[in-house]
Order: C-alpha cells, then structure tokens, then sequence
C-alpha cells in the first residue's frame, strides 16, 4: 500500500539528510563538530529540574492531561504576558502545547480548505510548509531579502493572493536570519489582515533571546485578537528542548480551532511539566538572562572570528544562530557538504529554509566557545 498523496508531496526534512551524513562521518571515525540543528548544549537550570522533580511526585499529575491546559499553566502564561508584553488575556485566549511545532503543524487542520493560500515566509521554518500541505493548503512563499530587512515585501504580494489567503506565517526574532520585526511592520502586516480577512501565525519562539532590544508582541497592537495567534515555546529560553512545552496565545476563535483539532489528535501535556513550566515562567527571569547573555557572547565571539577568515555574517540580533553567505558560487548545499568533508563541521544549508536561503548557511550557537574556536580554524581549511 502507498502512502497518502500529501505525504509524498511533502519536501525532504533537511535535517533528517543532515543527521544521516553527520552519522556517516562519525561512524567512520571522524571527531565531527555539529553546528547544525538548535538544540541547546546546557542542560535545563537546575532549580527548573528541582521544581520538577516535586511535580512528578505528586499523584494528582499523573492522570491523561486532558483539556487545553491546566489553569495552573495558563494562568501563568498570563500573568507572564501581562508582565512581559503589557498584554492581557484571558484563560480562553490560551492554550497548552506539545511544544510549538505541535501548534504550528496542527494549525492549518484547523482552519483550511483544500486550495486555501498560505503565506509562508522564505526563508523559514519547515513545519510552515509541512502542515500547509497535510491540510490540502497551497503554500506560497513571502521572500526574505537582505536588502528589506528580512521582512516580506507585504506590497508586492497581489491582491488576488491576499484574497484566497488563509494564513500569513511571520517569525520573528527570525529563525534562520535573526532578523528583528518591529510595531511599523507589524501595523502593515495587521492592516492586510483586516482587508482581507486572513489571520496572521506569529512564530515566536525566540522571543527571549535578543540581544539589543527586547522583541515585541503583535498582540500589543490595538484589535490584533481579532486576526492574530502567536506561538511560544519553553524550548530555548530556558534549555528546554526535551520537554515538550509551549503556548499558543491570540483570538479566542483561534484557540477553539487548534484546541478542536488536538483535543482529536493528542491529550495534551503531562501534568507535571505543566506544572513546572508555569513555576519557571514566573520565577525563572535570572535563568532566561544568563542564557541570552552566553548566546549574546558567543555570537560576537563567532561573528569576529568569521568576518576574520572572510566570511560575510549578518550582524546577529537574536536567535541561538548566525545567518553567513555561501562564499564564492557554490550553492549552500554543496557548500555545507564540503564544509563536512574538509572540516568536520555540520552547518545547515539555507535551502532546506527555501529557495531564498541558497546563498546562505546557518550556524547553530549551541557549542561552548572553546570549540567555536576551534570550528574557526577548521573553517580556515575549507577552499573558496
């Protein structure tokens, strides 16, 4: 039997091609350096693990997490919205996910039709696309160039796309640019929104790993509710990644369609995490800003150092990564693979981001600053 035609129509997941070639590598005996996918280096603060394990005792946690999340949980998330953003929302505006790719997957089962038009921002995260096409969605991409910003050229796009449009997909801090987004482009994006009647996805994940100014909200704008659902996750502010914890936040209509879909799909969080990401949201603030301070640091460090040995990197804002040109030529993927033959290092190419990220590579800030410099001298081998 075959699979599905949707599955099939899906693209190649970059990192999967990525882990086999790095896999490869090691098991021929080669000391590789993994520059690659974002999965912070430290381990989770221990007085999040310490929390935790108080959690995980108690009986009443041990019980199918059903529903949209604990009220113990979303009122953390907002309380931690009010505090952070001076945004206020109320327990429906909220809900629990199995980390944000769980959201950002099962968002267009919601609310497409086969045909509608998904606005997905190129560069950008894979799942973008993924879940447009398992929903029967056509994705459309928003390129992202240099020389606006990395912000989609919203003026260029025509009317007759932004009038079958469903979804428009924004991402910022951006992954892989980490490019910033501020209230005059956001005012932009939301007043198409409301022309046109199609609600805006804001990825958000990043939101606390800034480095100059504190990244905002759209949900800060006046009647933003009405056209806009953003997604946060525990993951990378708080070494995260393993437990499987974010957040979705926005119009109540937007809420009860994702919630709809995965009250059919999963049953949600366990307990017991739930617990615990609420405790760190409220008390982890200390914890936050020593991890988007040791990222601020090695982003200098790795930024000076390939500007050094010729490299052209885009002045790092936020993010865990640094966004490089391709040198030379060559295509990001042909380059990556001899950055793997020649040095031992992994670097994600730019086109498993999209077309528009070809002449790119990113790097991933998750290795102590002892072995970036060590990637730099390896890096120095590799011929362009």
């Amino acid at each position: 039997m075959d699979v599905n035609y949707r599955v099939k129509a899906l693209p190649p997941y970059v990192f999967v091609e990525l882990d086999k070639k790095k896999k490869a590598a090691r098991a021929a005996g080669r000391d590789i350096l993994d520059l690659g996918i974002g999965d912070p280096d430290r381990p989770t603060p221990l007085r999040i693990i310490d929390n935790f394990r108080e959690a995980v005792g108690k009986a009443s946690n041990h019980q199918y997490p059903i529903g949209r999340g604990s009220m113990v949980f979303k009122q953390a998330v907002m309380k931690w919205m009010e505090k952070r953003f001076d945004v206020g929302i109320t327990d429906k505006e909220v809900m629990c996910l199995i980390g944000a790719k769980d959201g950002i997957t099962h968002l267009p089962l919601a609310f497409l039709n086969p045909g509608d038009i998904v606005l997905i921002p190129d560069p950008g995260y894979p799942g973008y696309t993924s879940g447009t096409i398992l929903a029967g969605g056509v994705p459309l991409t928003m390129p992202l160039k240099k020389e606006n910003n990395f912000l989609p050229d919203l003026k260029s796009i025509p009317e007759d796309v932004y009038k079958l449009a469903k979804i428009m997909w924004l991402n910022y801090p951006n992954n892989p640019t980490s490019a910033m987004a501020g209230y005059e482009f956001y005012e932009e994006a939301l007043s198409y929104a409301e022309k046109y009647d199609f609600m805006i996805a804001q990825d958000a994940p990043y939101s606390e790993i800034y480095f100059n100014s504190k990244p905002i909200s759209m949900l800060q704008i006046k009647g933003a509710k009405d056209h806009v659902i953003e997604f946060y996750s525990m993951s990378k502010t708080y070494n995260m990644t393993g437990w499987r914890c974010g957040f979705a936040v926005g119009g109540e209509k937007y809420i009860n369609g994702l919630g709809t879909v995965k009250e059919n799909m999963d049953s949600g969080t366990f307990t017991a995490i739930q617990e615990t990401a609420a405790w760190t949201l409220l008390n982890c603030d200390e914890e936050a800003g020593q991890i988007r301070a040791l990222y601020s640091r090695r982003a200098r460090a790795f930024t000076k150092g390939l500007r050094t040995i010729g490299y052209e990197v885009l002045e790092p804002q936020s993010t865990i990564y640094l966004w490089v040109k391709v040198p030379g030529n060559m295509k990001s993927m042909e380059f990556c693979t001899r950055v793997l033959e020649e040095a031992d290092i992994v670097v994600t190419p730019g086109i498993g981001f999209g077309q528009a990220g070809d002449g790119y590579f990113r790097i991933a800030l998750t290795v102590e600053e002892e072995l970036i410099s060590k990637a730099l001298d390896r890096l120095k081998k590799v011929k362009f």
